[in-house]
């Protein structure tokens, strides 16, 4: 039997030692690896005494080694080393905790190391079972085969609460992306985080889209990269609803300031992509196909936009009822914010309680009540006819992980240029006891009306 090749020499120094790291960095790939990992796969001498040290480390304390440990271990138990390689070690060392790997790379590593040994493994099962074929039951040979297939599987069981110890206190970081709004990012924690769903409830024509516009816009300008999938508006609407809020033009000056407009844009540090679907024509699994392409061209979001969620296409039965359906589009949407590790904002139509209120809370959500509770970050758009006449409205948070809920803010919004503002004033928990009590009253008086009218004819 021909042998394949013996070492990662042929993946290069980088793989090797970004391959390390990901030893040192994640425990359960540390665990699978090490049942097929020859230590001599290692083509340098310096990795091959920096995973020695944390077999050994594993070995001798039951728990895998962390940053702040290896450390030690490097500055006292290296002494027997060459001077050269322990130069070598500190410098690699040194850059292991000067940057993270790639999360791109990261699964490719993985794979690649995983799949090589393995295959040595199996390599040397099968040339262990040629004299065995000759003396031994079959039964034996298969065991002897199986085994090396099991070596190097997936064998996380899960949070391991003495094993991982050290993992609960790391700190974990949100990366949020900014509001644009200093007020709910102090209530926020900095903005929405990674793996955060942000949800923007309002009727019809308060301008919620023009919200999600704004928070898009926001994080562009601050260098992030923004994807924006339109599910009821043409993409060239909404991109040049981006070049007003961005710029400044009322949307009507758009096309006749296009020069002036450009010159604005052409150095935004952050990247758009607009992706337009007809209404009820795409599901969650259409946008993640989506995301993998782009990931495939390395344009990786930083915040996803879908405008918006209850216009996207169940995927389950169409006998299922519309409230099943849309509970489950929310708990997809939220899962697709933790696999890319960004925040995702969409928003959702009131029902008719909605309209015309001063305060919208989350009983006038539409059809799917339940679709609140998987959302990390809930605010609604309330503007009364009055209000949209002077530019006004309030936004009521309904619901927030990381701070305080239950607040209504006043804002400025002027559709005419997107520009919105949420307004520093709190209300008094007094002004909003009348607030609500008020909106109703006017929403109990509006029923009474109508069913009078439906009654006298």
């Amino acid at each position: 039997m021909e042998n394949v090749t013996r070492d990662f020499s042929k993946f290069g120094k980088s793989f090797q030692e970004s391959l390390c790291h990901l030893i040192l960095d994640d425990r359960p790939f540390a665990d699978q690896i090490f049942e097929v990992l020859d230590i001599n796969f290692l083509e340098l001498s310096y990795l091959r005494v920096f995973v020695t040290k944390i077999k050994q480390y594993k070995k001798k304390y039951g728990i895998h080694p962390t940053r702040k440990i290896m450390t030690s271990i490097l500055r006292t138990d290296i002494s027997s080393e060459q001077d050269s390689v322990k130069k070598m070690l500190r410098d690699y060392y040194a850059r292991v905790l000067s940057q993270e790997i790639d999360l791109k790379e990261s699964g490719y590593i993985k794979d690649t190391a995983l799949d090589f040994c393995k295959k040595q493994k199996l390599q040397e099962a099968m040339l262990k079972s040629v004299p065995l074929l000759q003396k031994s039951s079959f039964d034996q040979v298969a065991k002897l085969i199986q085994d090396a297939i099991k070596l190097g599987t997936s064998n996380d069981l899960g949070y391991d609460y003495m094993a991982d110890f050290e993992r609960r206190f790391e700190h974990k970081a949100r990366n949020p992306v900014s509001t644009g709004w200093q007020t709910l990012d102090d209530m926020t924690k900095g903005g929405l985080g990674k793996g955060e769903l942000g949800v923007v409830i309002a009727p019809t024509g308060a301008g919620k889209s023009m919200v999600l516009v704004h928070l898009g816009a926001k994080a562009v300008e601050a260098g992030k990269n923004v994807v924006h999938y339109t599910l009821e508006l043409a993409d060239t609407v909404v991109a040049n609803r981006y070049d007003s809020c961005i710029t400044g033009f009322h949307l009507n000056e758009v096309k006749v300031f296009k020069e002036q407009i450009y010159d604005k844009l052409k150095d935004l540090p952050g990247k758009l992509i607009v992706k337009e679907y007809p209404t009820r024509s795409a599901s969650i699994q259409t946008i993640r196909n989506h995301l993998e392409k782009m990931k495939n061209q390395d344009f990786i979001p930083d915040m996803i936009i879908v405008d918006y969620a209850d216009l996207l296409k169940p995927e389950g039965s169409s006998k299922e009822e519309k409230r099943h359906q849309l509970e489950s589009i929310y708990e997809e949407l939220r899962g697709i914010s933790q696999e890319v590790g960004c925040p995702l904002w969409t928003a959702s139509q009131t029902n008719r309680s909605g309209l015309n209120a001063e305060v919208i809370t989350m009983e006038a959500i539409s059809e799917a009540f339940n679709k609140c509770f998987v959302a990390d970050f809930i605010f609604s758009v309330s503007r009364t006819i009055e209000d949209k006449g002077t530019n006004g409205g309030r936004i009521f948070v309904a619901k927030n992980r990381n701070g305080p809920d239950g607040i209504i803010y006043p804002i400025f919004m002027d559709t005419s240029n997107v520009k919105i503002k949420v307004l520093p004033k709190m209300m008094t928990s007094e002004e909003i006891d009348d607030v609500v009590k008020n909106a109703a009253k006017r929403q109990q008086e509006k029923l009474r009306e109508k069913y009078s009218k439906y009654k006298g004819g």
